[in-house]
């Protein structure tokens, strides 16, 4: 009967990701390639996961629409990384409340990566708060600290999923576990192009704000 419960729990979780697999909608898709869109391409060079990058940021185009700040290109990029962590984040924890009550072996494992996720969620969040602050005169002489700041949290969050998908095993892995490591591995990939895109923003902002 358990045995019966828990395959009925992960085709039931399998449907929930198909039908919560929307990304918001932050523009439609357009035919045209706008200037945004190539200073996007050009930006997301820089990347571990270019193609990947560019389709997440560009949700954000609207028609004559202008981005060409490396700081807007970051934010966005790091609202995505926290979009997909948020998510992420939904589903494990729906999957670690479903295995405590079937008192799965598979809970403790899922139990951890939830605690790691969370961690990302609270990092991407504070990143992106942290560098809404850059310009304002209250960072002033604090430049370096706040920058480090940044590049900290997201790269605590970068580990943290990394960690995550580390504790599930390679081999002999369950149809839940890797729908897990799946939304996990995403998080960790949007994460690194956030990063990248960061240090890009920073190292220009350091060099314009030298002394």
């Amino acid at each position: 009967m358990a045995k019966l419960s828990f395959s009925l729990l992960v085709v039931l979780l399998s449907i929930f990701s198909l039908l919560s697999a929307v990304e918001p909608s932050f523009s439609n898709d357009q035919p045209w390639r706008s200037h945004a869109q190539a200073y996007i391409e050009a930006s997301c060079r820089t990347t571990l996961y270019p193609d990947l990058c560019v389709h997440c940021l560009s949700m954000y185009i609207k028609p004559n629409m202008t981005v060409q700040s490396p700081q807007q290109l970051a934010e966005y990029a790091l609202s995505m990384s926290l979009y997909r962590a948020r998510y992420a984040r939904a589903y494990v924890l729906k999957v670690a409340g479903e295995l405590k009550k079937l008192r799965a072996r598979e809970y403790q494992v899922v139990q951890d990566c939830l605690e790691q996720i969370n961690d990302s969620v609270d990092q991407l969040s504070g990143s992106i708060k942290e560098l809404r602050r850059f310009g304002q005169e209250t960072v002033g002489d604090d430049l370096i600290w706040h920058i480090s700041n940044v590049e900290t949290w997201v790269s605590t969050a970068l580990t943290d999923a990394y960690t995550c998908v580390d504790e599930l095993p390679v081999k002999n892995l369950s149809k839940l576990k890797a729908t897990i490591k799946g939304k996990i591995v995403n998080v960790a990939e949007v994460t690194s192009n956030a990063l990248a895109l960061f240090h890009r923003f920073a190292a220009r902002y350091r060099a314009a704000n030298k002394p």
